[in-house]
């Protein structure tokens, strides 16, 4: 095939992925018990974010929520007892991207934990992720200390059963399920960039459930007190924006010839890549240590390297793409305004459009920067910036910190010449 066609291909294939993932339409539809909605989440096996790894190579805080996950499923009564099933293989672990699940920092999901189902009626695509569990001392930071599992517990035993009630609710009086691209849009206008701030989100997400949480018909101090917990994490959402951007990406993937990346994760390790065309083959490099700012008494020297499922967002065009639209996260993340507008500026050079839906109204209502494109990424030597949460590198401690991070290059080379590789370019 002559290069002129090969390029006419890319751009059909291109413009074709773009084009599904913005108009993929997330819709939060149901509620389940992991082991029994996520396919192949069976036995004594847990999920977590990012490519996979090896127990020898596992960082602190992934390890962490590893043994907490194993505690809480009862397998082992001590973290020493626990990390012992790890190590030996007794309790596997797989990364969650392949099962269409996804989950912030360590993003361990374990077989009885609670999951948001997700469902896109425009493509046909489910996806999976669990409840958020708040910020400081918890699992997915791996933190695995008594109120950890006391507090996965009762989200367990009180809040999954309401919003399982209230989702059921909502369906019953004849929606199909929440559409969380409208409440992303939205936020988006309001403060927020969906990635590390969903102030706006979380507002208007207890706006459209509220009167469904209330008529549920559950215990009232068993509502009041979900309603609380969600009210008072201001970030609860960003495991359900997580959900629909995988579902707008997995709109886009297994395109030939696309050169659109699809999947962008860490494990704490590494970090790794899809890109649509070239299916569930992983492109990874060291994660690197995140810049930003610190809780008191700690600092860099404390931190693990980049860590979750999160920057899913991104891949979606939101996100730290987006960070001109919530000037504020600054304040959580550090650096300046300049740099957020700056930011999502230069994303624009290495994606492949502007989104339809997705617009930030200080950039005169522009698109937010759609589409990462590895061979502009290649060509540019840009690599995608996002804003995330720094976890302590030794296990069971927590978060320490949050910050701006930037991707290396090398997996979007290799994933290039890859690309070449098949296409005989």
């Amino acid at each position: 095939m002559a290069s002129s066609s090969i390029k006419e291909e890319i751009e059909k294939a291109n413009k074709k992925a773009v084009e599904r993932m913005m108009e993929s339409e997330p819709h939060w539809v149901d509620m389940g018990v992991a082991g029994k909605v996520i396919p192949d989440l069976k036995g004594m096996k847990l999920l977590h974010a990012g490519p996979p790894i090896t127990w020898d190579r596992v960082s602190g805080p992934l390890k962490g929520a590893l043994i907490g996950a194993v505690i809480y499923e009862g397998w082992a009564d001590t973290p020493e007892r626990a990390e012992r099933l790890l190590e030996t293989g007794e309790v596997v672990f797989e990364p969650t991207h392949p099962h269409r699940v996804v989950g912030p920092m360590a993003g361990v999901v374990s077989p009885s934990m609670p999951v948001f189902i997700f469902y896109d009626p425009k493509f046909g695509n489910y996806a999976y992720t669990n409840m958020n569990e708040g910020l400081g001392k918890v699992l997915r930071y791996g933190a695995y200390g008594k109120e950890v599992i006391d507090r996965l517990k009762w989200m367990a035993e009180v809040l999954y059963p309401v919003l399982k009630a209230t989702i059921d609710e909502i369906r019953r009086d004849g929606k199909p399920g929440l559409n969380f691209k409208n409440i992303i849009a939205q936020a988006l206008h309001m403060g927020d960039e969906c990635h590390n701030r969903y102030v706006a989100a979380n507002a208007l997400l207890l706006k459209e459930i509220s009167p469904y949480m209330f008529s549920t018909g559950i215990d009232r101090k068993d509502v009041i007190a979900a309603y609380n917990f969600i009210a008072r994490n201001i970030i609860f959402p960003l495991n359900m924006g997580m959900a629909a951007a995988k579902l707008m990406t997995l709109a886009a993937h297994g395109i030939e010839y696309s050169t659109i990346v699809t999947v962008m994760t860490r494990n704490g390790t590494d970090m790794g890549i899809w890109v649509s065309s070239l299916g569930e083959e992983w492109f990874t490099a060291p994660a690197p240590i995140p810049k930003g700012v610190w809780f008191p008494g700690y600092s860099e020297k404390d931190a693990n390297p980049d860590i979750g499922d999160s920057s899913i967002t991104e891949t979606a065009g939101f996100g730290g793409f987006a960070m001109a639209a919530a000037p504020a996260i600054i304040s959580y993340v550090g650096s300046t305004v300049e740099f957020a507008i700056e930011n999502t500026k230069r994303m624009y050079e290495i994606t492949y459009t502007k989104h339809k839906y997705f617009t930030i109204p200080y950039l005169g209502f522009q698109g937010t920067p759609t589409g990462v494109d590895i061979r502009k990424v290649v060509k540019t030597g840009i690599t995608p910036t996002i804003n995330t949460g720094v976890a302590h590198k030794e296990p069971g401690i927590g978060q320490v910190g949050a910050g701006i991070v930037q991707f290396p290059i090398e997996p979007f080379k290799v994933a290039l010449r890859r690309f070449a590789q098949k296409y005989g370019i």
